[in-house]
């Protein structure tokens, strides 16, 4: 599903304007994102949480040139389902196999 999907189905759902809920779509997602810039995280009680997390230093290798290279420490957005988002969708979809 992407955004242009999910602008359609709030919009059908709501009998709201697609620009209008795109312009709210869009609103939601940039204030996520400075949100997570500022060192903020934002919790959704029921859906999950957008939260920061540390990623520790690291050696990697780069195959090409056969080397070892020092990966350092840094902060990655991360999604964190509610517990009851979960159990929905472990016991609403089947398995794909």
């Amino acid at each position: 599903m992407t955004k242009a999907d999910i602008v359609a189905k709030i919009s059908e759902r709501k009998g709201l304007e697609k620009g209008d809920v795109q312009a709210v779509v869009e609103a939601f997602m940039e204030e996520v994102k400075n949100s997570l810039e500022t060192g903020d995280n934002v919790y959704l009680r029921g859906f999950g949480s957008f939260i920061i997390k540390t990623r520790a230093e690291k050696t990697g290798r780069n195959i090409s040139k056969n080397t070892t290279i020092k990966i350092p420490a840094h902060n990655i957005p991360a999604f964190k389902p509610a517990k009851v988002f979960v159990e929905a969708i472990k016991t609403n979809t089947e398995v794909a196999v």
